[in-house]
């Protein structure tokens, strides 16, 4: 998942947090975690992973261990084999691998507009309506 020009951070198996954890670049966390998550990066949740939060938010989420709580991806949310997620789930993308523990909603992002609808003028609007429908056909 990482790039070799991003920062990555890595809670090892030994390790317990407690907070709320605000963070850019990777992040992947194979230990415990309780609290809430905020990364404008990607998150990986390892195969070791138990993560109580009230919320947990990125990029990209991949689960490979548990999760009790919240979970926004903006990109993609991916639950891999043999995960555990009890919690609602909000993302653009979504993959559920087979043999995973899932409770909870899942509510699809739209992806965000290429243009402020709400800077355009009556007619430049309507004009964007156009050529967006004319997109999707």
């Amino acid at each position: 998942m990482a790039k070799d020009t991003e920062s990555v951070t890595e809670f090892g198996v030994t390790t317990r947090f407690d907070g709320k954890l605000i963070c850019t670049g990777v992040l992947i966390i194979s230990g415990k975690f309780n609290g809430t998550i905020e990364s404008s990066g990607d998150l990986e949740i390892s195969k070791s992973a138990e993560c109580t939060v009230d919320t947990m938010s990125a990029k990209s989420v991949v689960v490979s261990g548990r999760v009790t709580g919240d979970i926004e991806g903006r990109e993609r949310v991916e639950l891999c084999k043999g995960s555990a997620v009890k919690g609602d789930i909000k993302t653009t993308n979504l993959r559920i691998a087979d043999s995973v523990e899932f409770e909870g909603s899942v509510s699809m992002l739209e992806d965000e507009p290429e243009i402020d609808l709400f800077a355009l003028g009556s007619e430049e609007f309507k004009q964007a309506l156009v050529r967006k429908t004319s997109e999707v056909r």
